[in-house]
């Protein structure tokens, strides 16, 4: 849970007023010190994490899906030689949700 600005902007106004040491601040307040540090640098929390993946190609991803559209996450993962977290987050960054259906849909 993140902190309000509010009481940030308090929190860093307070160590000014009485002139205190991020330490004695962090203490008193009983909030980590590199928080404060954090927010004398900047003040508003950050909203999105906005970081590309890194652990799989999304081009080979969406090659796989195209190739294989009923596999599962872990299959997938074995291909592409990672875990599978990395996939479901990956086809989340995507914007792509199957549900299995009961009944194959090549069969019919």
């Amino acid at each position: 849970m993140t902190y309000s600005i509010d009481l940030r902007r308090k929190v860093l106004f307070y160590k000014e007023k009485h002139q205190l040491t991020f330490e004695q601040t962090s203490q008193h307040v009983e909030i980590n010190i590199a928080t404060l540090f954090r927010w004398k640098n900047k003040m508003e929390p950050c909203s999105k994490r906005n970081k590309p993946a890194t652990k799989v190609d999304m081009m080979a991803l969406k090659r796989d899906i195209d190739d294989h559209p009923d596999d599962y996450q872990w299959e997938r993962a074995i291909r592409l030689n990672v875990g599978q977290p990395t996939i479901h987050y990956a086809l989340k960054r995507l914007k792509i949700s199957y549900k299995k259906t009961l009944k194959h849909p090549k069969t019919s």
